[in-house]
């Protein structure tokens, strides 16, 4: 995690707040050609995958002869620029014609860079995925992404996490006009950042990096007022358990791309070696981790002694690799793809009033097969992220304390009919959808499918006068019919999945049989409420969908 001094609350000085316009009307930079020196100004940002840059250009910011940019026959000056508007000036006047960014960052600056053909973003090559580097914040009192509604959000303008809210917001039922945004300019370290707005009274959540979000929450618990704390402040979501939403990309400009077109490629093939080589060496302690270790301390965080703070980097995100590479821009059935990204993003901008209109992105068209060469890993991984044992285990303590809505993020149910224990994909396709965009967006939450039985005959022979022998029968035989369902809808959902070529992770997947503990029609005296109508007797079928946070069951998930 990154390495910060911060004051004590009552030294804090109340932030700056901006207001966040079109990029359009923020940059007026004229464009310029891009510089024809044999060295070429490449950007880089303090952020994890700059570990793969910066071994392919040999631990150094100036490209060594032997280094695997150096022998691609590529000559890199890597320059730290974590100021997107400054990056953007940059490459508009022709300092560098390479762009790093998020694919939501490079989606509020496509109108301003489409204005001028040169300028046009090709994007090249998908990095990482942050994978618990960046966190929602909340104050007491919001329990689930639904309790944002009316409430005040701070978050950078211009930043990484303009996506990430909108794309939590819309999961949840809700719009951006649900909430009150406050825009501040800066993402950390100063007294203008999401970190900061927080403190204020009339604040009521805020994204952030996850150094400043465990620094609110007393170390990611609960924040107590202690240090540097906010009293009842907490993590209510982080790119851990949401960790396919901010994906971290390089694009270069259309004007360099059309005239080197081979140097570009080499570039993306070699940091596809450096990130199989650096996460091959990041794997075990040794002499060149260290030195790894060292020089992006050095270069990242300006202190080469920060080796804690320059692993915590490393440890926030999930290096893409070619197999994701090919699906993220190839793959139409992808649910996290450049293209449904992109929309989903830019539509949210819209209502924002950041882009008056979705612009497409345009990727290279790389071959993928040449690209392959000299790679290690190119298949997709077939090992569960989780734990199936201790997902059980942890499943069944919830169940037992009845605690399954505690960590909820999202729910939804879907009803069947009576005496149905089969769900077809022609009815429950876009059930199934949904629960697939969910579990590839939220890839390390856990996802409950829990089955729900019809109480009727149960309460029929209560009033009949049955001994509890036979009732007790009743509710045990109801809650394996419940569990029946729900083993079959979970395997329907992975077969279906299977048919549209989406590897979903069966191990996310948990089923639970409630019977009729929970129905909708509620608790009368300790029994199922009787429904009074047939709607109220239907709704109690049904099959509930929770996607769970388990970020404090540490060792149910296991990032790869």
């Amino acid at each position: 995690m990154i390495l910060m001094l911060l004051n004590s609350q009552s030294n804090i000085a109340a932030p700056r707040y901006v207001d966040a316009k079109p990029l359009t009307a923020v940059i007026t930079t004229p464009v310029g050609d891009v510089s024809q020196s044999s060295q070429l100004r490449l950007p880089i940002i303090t952020w994890g995958a700059e570990f793969a840059i910066i071994h392919a250009n040999g631990n150094a910011l100036s490209t060594t002869p032997n280094s695997l940019f150096g022998q691609a026959g590529l000559n890199f000056q890597l320059v730290r620029e974590d100021s997107f508007v400054n990056q953007l000036k940059s490459y508009i006047q022709g300092d560098s014609p390479y762009l790093r960014c998020t694919l939501g960052m490079c989606a509020q600056a496509l109108a301003l860079l489409s204005k001028d053909p040169r300028t046009k973003p090709i994007v090249i090559s998908q990095l990482t995925w942050s994978a618990g580097g960046d966190a929602l914040v909340v104050k007491s009192g919001i329990k689930s992404a639904k309790d944002l509604k009316g409430k005040t959000v701070a978050l950078q303008a211009y930043g990484p996490h303009v996506d990430y809210l909108t794309k939590i917001l819309s999961d949840s039922g809700l719009r951006m006009s649900d909430i009150t945004v406050k825009w501040l300019p800066d993402l950390t370290g100063t007294d203008n950042t999401p970190m900061s707005a927080l403190y204020e009274s009339n604040v009521d959540a805020a994204l952030m990096i996850i150094p400043d979000a465990l620094a609110l929450t007393s170390n990611g618990t609960v924040g107590t007022g202690a240090e540097d704390s906010i009293n009842g402040a907490k993590i209510l979501l982080s790119t851990k358990t949401a960790n396919r939403i901010i994906a971290d990309i390089y694009a270069v400009r259309a004007d360099y791309f059309a005239k080197n077109k081979a140097k570009v490629e080499k570039f993306v093939h070699t940091l596809l070696k450096a990130q199989e080589q650096v996460q091959g060496i990041m794997q075990v302690q040794s002499s060149e981790r260290k030195t790894l270790v060292k020089k992006a301390g050095k270069f990242l965080l300006d202190a080469e002694a920060a080796v804690a703070d320059s692993e915590g980097l490393y440890a926030d995100v999930e290096f893409t690799g070619y197999s994701d590479n090919v699906n993220f821009f190839t793959n139409s059935r992808y649910p996290r793809n450049m293209q449904r990204l992109s929309t989903e993003i830019q539509h949210q901008f819209v209502s924002l009033g950041l882009l008056n209109g979705v612009i497409g992105f345009e990727h290279a068209g790389w071959d993928y097969g040449r690209l392959q060469a000299g790679l290690l890993n190119t298949q997709d991984s077939t090992a569960s992220r989780f734990d199936s044992a201790k997902v059980s285990a942890v499943v069944a303590r919830k169940q037992q304390q009845g605690t399954l809505a505690d960590g909820t993020l999202f729910s939804f149910e879907v009803f069947f009919k009576p005496n149905q224990n089969t769900f077809s994909t022609e009815l429950y396709a876009d059930s199934f959808n949904k629960v697939i965009d969910l579990a590839s967006t939220y890839g390390g939450a856990l996802i409950t499918i829990e089955g729900h039985s019809d109480p009727m005959g149960y309460l029929k022979k209560k009033k009949l006068g049955e001994s509890g022998v036979v009732l007790k029968r009743i509710k045990q035989s109801a809650k394996n019919l419940s569990l029946t369902r729900a083993n079959a809808v979970r395997k329907q959902l992975i077969e279906y999945g299977d048919s549209e070529k989406i590897r979903l992770d069966p191990g996310q997947f948990a089923v639970v049989g409630q019977g009729i503990r929970q129905p909708n029609t509620g608790i009368c005296g300790g029994d199922p409420c009787a429904p009074k109508t047939e709607q109220e007797w239907r709704s109690n079928m049904r099959v509930v969908f929770r996607i769970i946070q388990v970020e404090a069951e540490s060792s149910v998930f296991s990032p790869l």
